[in-house]
């Protein structure tokens, strides 16, 4: 997988944020202070819902 940082890392050597790895049909996410830990993944249509969601500055939708 090709992983990448969000734009918005902070702190000294940018590893204070979650990396994306875009895959065929899901976009996996991981910890990056913790590269080798678990990652999660989503459905691409559901990851950027979640993005988009969060771009125009509502707060997170509800869980569930």
């Amino acid at each position: 997988m090709r992983w990448r940082k969000s734009t918005y890392s902070s702190g000294g050597d940018g590893d204070t944020c979650v990396e994306i790895a875009a895959l065929p049909t899901r976009v996996a996410i991981r910890d990056s202070k913790a590269p080798t830990r678990a990652t999660l993944s989503f459905p691409t249509p559901a990851f950027t819902a979640l993005v988009d969601h969060l771009k125009a500055g509502d707060p997170a939708p509800p869980l569930g």
